[in-house]
């Protein structure tokens, strides 16, 4: 009977994360195909028409959704492959995308939704990429773990990727004018500004990266450690 209930637990966990990955990788597509084809960047708040294809793919990937939803995706579909992976740097991606795509969530849902009016595919990718994305992955690391995987040493290189976006976002936006979100826009709202909103918005980032460390550690999950290891 426990090894027949474990195996369904396993299941129904594969299940949640392929149905996750799935999701992001529908929306991806669709807008990889609205980017080739001269439609919305449901990502940005301005028209992109201006821009040549290349610049606007660049654009795409730099944006701090899309590079959380790719963390999402891959994470995503590889414990739909094997549920108990795991190794130093498999914490690291797997907290990354938990902890980006919820970032993401907040931000859009608080400030970017008002800006941007998706329709059509559009407005299907915006659904896979700032709704179901998020709060799915959120409640399947409720829900199914695997934990433990997080700690405070996990959780000091899981802040490098949101550092080295900062950095990057800013280098680029430097030389080309170009910030992928509003309240980051230098040319519009100065450093002093854009510089207080990214130290709020990355405050508010090692407080849920906190709660997550310490969460991982006490909530109970359908898929605990135990077994066979699979080691990134």
């Amino acid at each position: 009977m426990g090894g027949s209930m474990t195996d369904t637990r396993m299941r129904a966990a594969r299940l949640w994360f392929g149905g996750i990955a799935a999701v992001v990788a529908a929306a991806l597509i669709i807008q990889l195909v609205l980017v080739f084809t001269g439609g919305q960047d449901v990502n940005t708040f301005m028209p992109t028409t201006k821009q040549s294809l290349g610049m606007r793919l660049v654009s795409l990937f730099s944006y701090f959704t899309i590079q959380s939803n790719l963390f999402v995706l891959g994470t995503s579909f590889a414990l739909a492959v094997s549920i108990r992976r795991d190794g130093l740097l498999w914490r690291v991606l797997r907290f990354d995308a938990i902890l980006g795509i919820i970032i993401t969530g907040l931000v859009y849902e608080t400030i970017l939704a008002p800006l941007v009016h998706p329709t059509g595919w559009a407005l299907a990718a915006t659904i896979g990429f700032h709704y179901i994305s998020p709060w799915a992955t959120l409640l399947g690391w409720l829900v199914f773990g695997p934990r433990p995987r997080m700690s405070w040493f996990v959780m000091l290189l899981t802040m490098i990727w949101p550092a080295a976006w900062l950095v990057y976002t800013f280098v680029r936006g430097a030389l080309t004018g170009w910030y992928p979100y509003p309240f980051l826009d230098v040319t519009a709202i100065g450093y002093a500004a854009s510089f207080r909103n990214c130290a709020v918005i990355l405050a508010i980032a090692i407080g849920i990266a906190a709660l997550l460390t310490v969460l991982d550690r006490r909530l109970p999950a359908l898929v605990q450690d135990g077994g066979v290891v699979d080691a990134a």
